[in-house]
């Protein structure tokens, strides 16, 4: 007898855009841009050498409105390939996929089956007396899903293995809306076998009377997607196990790199630092690539140097990725203090430093200036990058106090750089 097995993706998010990143650095926006592509890629070509049944999909293949005919097209000859191979696909349209005019236009191979808005339950055509395989799907008919999804699936087929595709938020989870919201104890209730999830970035798999797994996605795109990325290579035994195998895919990933300053007063002795926080992390990625962003923390007389000469300090952290091989540096942040700043000396610029933060900081009337000077530049910027200066006013408030304490920061680095001898430094 023969197993089944299936590999279990979601949230591909095709040629998803990256605006703040292409607003830094256009090459490294073009290298995770593409490795979206390069990373289903993978997924396909994962599914030929495992010889696997299926690859099934959980939601938001696209990224929503802006999908181009040459990202579905892209992705149809992907496809095509399994249909070549006999290698069947499934697939449910996510919240995402629900914005695009493309999905619904689209031609695919006949051995995809793309679920619709009301829940179907697609036997598997197998030999006579191999186990009976099930794959239930739902997908969203609308952008929005603010009700469970479960109660629209059909019951689990008795004496089968029953396959569950869901594109849901589970219970929440941070930095995600709260669509087709469905508890952990209400899927296993359910009786599935194995629901195979979407939505949720980050991957989480749960043993039980049901084995419920969300892939998480097989790319990052920035920051907030940081650590390797996968997929899961789903093997139904012929006791009606199951085995999940986690399959790395990612090409680039992100990760923090964290560099403690504190005590070091010397440039050289900073980049090195630098150089070997770096080296650690690319000793530790998985991935071909390693996206980083370099947080520099601790109390060091070279704080306001820092800022003063950031582009220097970038390329000097650039120059040391580079040597490393397939690692990049998006960004440097600086959360760090001058020493000085905690002595009763009377210098002129330690005391001009401490009346900004008393007096001028917590003021309202600043805070009022800074909220009508964020809605001049949103009004300044084109529709879709508004958010950038906050999504709320919350957001937007934070922001520009932020903005704001490192500028005074960054105006104190100057003043320091041109203090005549014997003041300032």
């Amino acid at each position: 007898m023969a197993a089944y097995r299936f590999i279990h993706a979601a949230d591909i998010h095709l040629d998803s855009p990256l605006r703040s990143l292409a607003l830094r650095d256009a090459d490294l926006a073009a290298l995770i841009g593409d490795a979206t592509r390069q990373a289903f890629v993978g997924i396909i070509d994962m599914a030929l050498a495992e010889r696997v049944d299926a690859l099934v999909i959980a939601g938001d293949l696209y990224d929503g409105e802006q999908t181009s005919m040459k990202t579905a097209r892209f992705l149809a000859d992907q496809l095509r390939r399994l249909e070549e191979a006999g290698i069947r696909t499934f697939i449910i349209r996510g919240n995402h996929d629900a914005l695009s005019k493309i999905t619904q236009e689209l031609v695919l191979p006949p051995g995809v089956k793309l679920y619709r808005g009301r829940a179907e339950a697609v036997g598997i055509e197998r030999p006579r007396g191999e186990v009976p395989i099930v794959v239930h799907g739902l997908s969203f008919a609308k952008a929005q899903a603010l009700e469970s999804l479960l109660p629209g699936y059909r019951p689990p087929l008795a004496d089968a293995v029953n396959i569950g595709v869901m594109h849901t938020s589970l219970a929440g989870a941070p930095g995600h809306d709260a669509y087709a919201p469905s508890s952990l104890a209400d899927l296993q209730a359910h009786g599935f076998d194995y629901w195979a999830l979407g939505h949720i970035h980050a991957r989480v798999a749960h043993d039980g009377r049901s084995t419920v797994v969300m892939a998480g996605m097989p790319q990052g795109r920035d920051i907030n997607e940081a650590g390797p990325k996968s997929v899961s290579l789903v093997t139904v035994l012929d006791d009606r196990s199951l085995r999940v195998e986690e399959r790395l895919t990612s090409i680039a990933e992100f990760g923090r790199v964290r560099v403690d300053a504190a005590g070091i007063a010397e440039w050289p002795d900073l980049v090195a630092a630098i150089g070997r926080s770096l080296r650690t992390a690319r000793v530790e990625t998985r991935s071909p690539h390693l996206v980083t962003r370099v947080e520099i923390t601790g109390a060091t007389p070279l704080a306001w140097r820092m800022r003063r000469d950031a582009d220097l300090l970038k390329a000097e952290a650039d120059a040391a990725a580079a040597g490393l091989g397939e690692t990049h540096v998006e960004k440097i942040v600086l959360a760090v203090d001058n020493p000085v700043l905690a002595g009763d000396g009377a210098d002129p610029l330690v005391e001009l430093a401490r009346l900004v933060e008393s007096d001028v900081l917590g003021a309202p009337a600043y805070r009022t200036m800074l909220g009508e000077w964020a809605g001049q530049l949103r009004g300044l910027l084109p529709p879709d990058l508004r958010d950038l200066l906050g999504a709320d006013e919350e957001t937007a408030a934070r922001l520009m106090e932020t903005l704001a304490t490192d500028g005074i920061e960054d105006v104190l680095a100057r003043l320091q750089a041109d203090a005549p001898a014997g003041t300032g430094d």
